[in-house]
C-alpha cells in the first residue's frame, strides 16, 4: 500500500491505495473518469441529468468495490486546500497526485 492525493477541485485528500494504484495513478484515474463511467451499469447512479458527477471519495468506492476488494484502499488526511497540488507540504511533494 502507498500514499496518494486525491482532490476534485477542492481540499487535497491523502489515501493509502494498493501500489500497483499509485505507481500508475493517472491511467487508473482516467479510465475510471473516461471509460468505466460511460460503460459501467454501476456508474449509472453518478449520471445526473446527463452529467457523470463523482469525487475522489467515488474513485476509492470503485476501487474498493470492483478493482481491489481484497486491497482495500483508506482515507488517511485532508491536507486541506493546496492549490491543485502546486502547495502540498513539504513531505508529500512526491507523492503522486491526481484532481478530478
Amino acid at each position: 500500500m502507498k500514499e496518494v492525493i486525491l482532490s476534485a477541485d477542492g481540499d487535497s485528500m491523502v489515501y493509502l491505495v494498493p501500489e500497483v494504484v499509485a505507481n500508475d495513478l493517472g491511467n487508473y484515474c482516467t479510465y475510471f473518469c473516461d471509460k468505466w463511467m460511460k460503460t459501467s451499469p454501476h456508474a449509472k447512479k453518478y449520471k445526473i441529468k446527463n452529467v457523470y458527477c463523482y469525487n475522489e471519495a467515488d474513485f476509492i468506492d470503485y476501487l474498493n468495490e470492483y478493482v481491489f476488494p481484497e486491497k482495500k484502499s483508506v482515507f488517511v488526511k485532508n491536507l486541506g486546500w493546496t492549490d491543485f497540488g502546486r502547495n502540498l507540504p513539504v513531505e508529500y511533494k512526491d507523492h503522486p497526485y491526481f484532481n478530478f
